[in-house]
């Protein structure tokens, strides 16, 4: 399999840890949706990171479809999520707050880099949407009392809320005060402790406008 994109994102980075934990080898090709697009594109024609090429040569184009995937081929005795009922909706649920999290991340970061004028309406919603998600976040790890979400195994939701907090923290440091989040702060760093989130990094580079 190919992985495309940087880790610089928090999309990216959350199916390449999800390859390393799973023990599946990659290639990685750190292209950006800026300096490679026409790259990105022969293989994605949204030109957008994450994209993963299979071994056939099919090409996944979103990190809900690749994990879906990656759960597929290890089975369902490896997937790092419950395979029906009301846990793998609530497993599913904070991951897609975890995801939500990091694209109004991604968002306001493309805000402030690439217009001259901020559009202060969007501002003020990509800001309030990234708060009212961390605050219900906040409130779910704060009652769990398990090293990661569901239980003693890692699983998709705690990747996608990890990967979701280091790259809020280090594009928007004043929306994620670690005294206001504790819980989250906690599980971000319990997390980033793990060898492949260790291995599985790089520091933002915002694209510059």
């Amino acid at each position: 399999m190919i992985l495309i994109g940087q880790y610089d994102s928090p999309f990216v980075r959350r199916v390449a840890i999800a390859l390393r934990l799973y023990g599946l080898a990659f290639e990685h090709r750190p292209w950006s949706t800026f300096g490679d697009a026409e790259k990105l594109a022969a293989f994605n024609p949204l030109r957008r990171v994450p994209t993963l090429v299979l071994d056939g040569g099919e090409v996944l184009i979103e990190s809900a479809a690749m994990l879906d995937y990656l759960d597929e081929l290890v089975g369902p005795d490896k997937a790092m999520i419950a395979a029906s009922g009301p846990a793998r909706r609530h497993g599913l649920k904070i991951a897609a707050l975890g995801s939500g999290l990091a694209d109004k991340a991604v968002s306001l970061l493309y805000e402030r880099v690439l217009r001259t004028e901020q559009l202060h309406i969007w501002v003020e919603r990509c800001q309030a949407q990234i708060g009212a998600v961390l605050e219900v976040l906040e409130q779910e790890r704060a009652s769990v009392a398990t090293p990661f979400w569901f239980g003693d195994r890692i699983g998709h939701a705690d990747i996608a809320v990890a990967c979701a907090l280091r790259f809020t923290g280090e594009a928007h440091p004043a929306l994620l005060p670690a005294a206001r989040y504790p819980a989250l702060t906690a599980h971000a760093a319990a997390c980033e402790k793990l060898p492949p989130f260790r291995e599985i990094v790089q520091k933002l580079d915002p694209p510059k406008g």
